[in-house]
């Protein structure tokens, strides 16, 4: 049993088994607070989305649980009845603080029932850590479940500015603050660039370019696809490492690799990456790339900073915040031709050596202590 040091915090969300961006962020804020001296437990989902509505392949990891964190899965994102019985359970156990994160309406019912329960001992706390609270794929009942959501809530936390004023549409008196996604450290150390190649079965002989992450129509591989098939890199030992599931059609994606006939120059590893593979993908590549059409903050360029990689990155939502232009890597227009510049100038100019450096100075600024500071703040304890 885990000492009850200075207090008591409940996460609400997505942990092991289940996978994914979400799931690594509670897991490593729980354990930065079970660090601080807090008892600490997640209450994560038994039933997270109806298969139907899962775009993946599966919810779940093939990896181990991560030690030394109370994980409970215990709520069902669509029944009521399961909703009050664990609403009533954290209530009961009258934790200081109830965490939630929040990024997509529709676990908005679910998530803002049992915030309301919770709270009725009156003594928890709850406190969101907004990753988006207009969602980037927009349905029509969007702001009536999200309004639903931040009704329940005592405080928000933002990591991007553009959220920070999205919320205001639901809400201008709660307190608030913003604090930068922090840096996501648990996915091993850096490897050399030719074992991690040796480890992914690529060829030593070509550089890597990466996209990471689920695949999204928002994401922007299209442009990246088109912005790859410049005439400049024809010349260059160098091919395009596309490291995730896709979660929308692949095929639009596929004929545009086939128009450019880039079979040869693009590599897909159409799964998703396991925690323990994650590091092989950014330590085999010079560069990635986050050509999104539109975001918030993205937890890719968190690893990248982890790994000390140099990015390109649009100049849509908070991204350009925490990515210096001609730093750690280049902003640019969500357009072909500007991300295609700046792929090239960065080889051209050798950059790679320059901005890994700085990228490892960088990261010094996102901390998880951090953000457990500033859920303190933003609540008043």
């Amino acid at each position: 049993m885990q000492p009850d040091v200075k207090g008591s915090v409940a996460l609400l969300g997505s942990a092991h088994p289940l996978r994914g961006g979400i799931a690594a962020y509670n897991e490593r804020l729980a354990k930065e607070f079970i660090r601080e001296g807090y008892r600490t437990k997640i209450y994560s989902f038994s039933m997270q989305y109806p298969g139907l509505l899962f775009p993946g392949k599966t919810q779940y990891s093939s990896e181990p649980a991560p030690p030394g964190i109370p994980i409970e899965s215990c709520i069902n994102s669509i029944n009521p009845v399961n909703w009050c019985i664990n609403g009533n359970k954290i209530k009961n156990a009258a934790y200081d603080l109830l965490i939630i994160k929040y990024w997509l309406p529709f676990m908005a019912p679910c998530l803002g029932s049992i915030a309301r329960i919770a709270k009725k001992n009156g003594h928890t706390k709850v406190i969101s850590i907004v990753d988006n609270i207009i969602p980037h794929e927009k349905k029509p009942v969007d702001k009536i479940l999200s309004s639903y959501f931040v009704k329940s809530v005592d405080g928000f936390i933002v990591m991007s500015d553009s959220v920070m004023q999205d919320l205001l549409i639901f809400d201008d008196k709660k307190p608030r603050a913003f604090c930068p996604h922090p840096l996501y450290d648990s996915f091993g150390d850096i490897i050399p660039k030719a074992e991690a190649k040796r480890r992914l079965g690529l060829d030593d002989r070509f550089n890597y370019i990466l996209f990471f992450g689920f695949i999204r129509d928002y994401k922007g591989l299209d442009i990246l696809l088109d912005a790859f098939a410049d005439s400049r890199f024809r010349s260059k030992p160098l091919k395009l490492l596309i490291a995730g599931e896709f979660y929308t059609d692949s095929a639009p994606y596929l004929e545009i690799i086939k128009k450019h006939k880039l079979t040869e120059d693009v590599i897909i590893s159409d799964d998703f990456i396991p925690d323990s593979k994650v590091g092989e993908y950014f330590c085999a590549s010079d560069l990635v790339v986050q050509p999104y059409k539109d975001a918030t903050q993205s937890g890719v360029t968190q690893i990248a900073y982890h790994f000390h990689k140099p990015m390109i990155v649009t100049n849509v939502g908070g991204l350009a915040e925490i990515v210096p232009d001609g730093t750690v890597g280049y902003v640019t227009e969500a357009a072909v031709q500007p991300v295609a510049d700046a792929i090239c100038r960065f080889y051209e100019e050798n950059k790679e050596a320059e901005f890994s450096a700085n990228a490892a100075m960088e990261k010094n600024k996102y901390s998880w202590k951090s953000m457990v500071d500033m859920v303190f703040k933003v609540s008043g304890l």
